[in-house]
């Protein structure tokens, strides 16, 4: 099974549920800046239906993790929103590489 260039990252967080909103505001200004990056090829956002307060999400990126970790992460756009944000969090942030498979195992259908 060959795999595919690039990586998925897989987010989640914790926060009080009174701060989504005030997380939202924080988040939205770099979710516009990430998707807009060349290399970002999927984003989306999920937030738990028993617990508002604990949200996911999922970047696909076509590059690799080291370009992500000294190129994409490091751009100013997250500085503010780290600065904003972690201090929200009521537990760590918990995220995964995981390493995309390509076909047969790919499947995206049209809206």
């Amino acid at each position: 099974m060959g795999s595919e260039p690039g990586f998925s990252l897989h987010v989640t967080i914790y926060i009080d549920p009174q701060n989504v909103t005030k997380f939202f505001e924080h988040f939205k200004p770099v979710y516009d800046a990430v998707v807009a990056e060349p290399e970002c090829r999927f984003f989306e956002v999920y937030q738990s239906p028993d617990d508002p307060g604990t949200l996911h999400w999922v970047e696909d990126w076509v590059a690799s993790t080291e370009w992500f970790m000294t190129t994409q992460i490091t751009k100013d756009y997250y500085k503010d929103y780290l600065a904003a944000t972690e201090p929200m969090f009521v537990k760590p942030r918990e995220f995964k590489i995981l390493t995309r498979l390509g076909a047969p195992y790919y499947t995206a259908k049209k809206e």
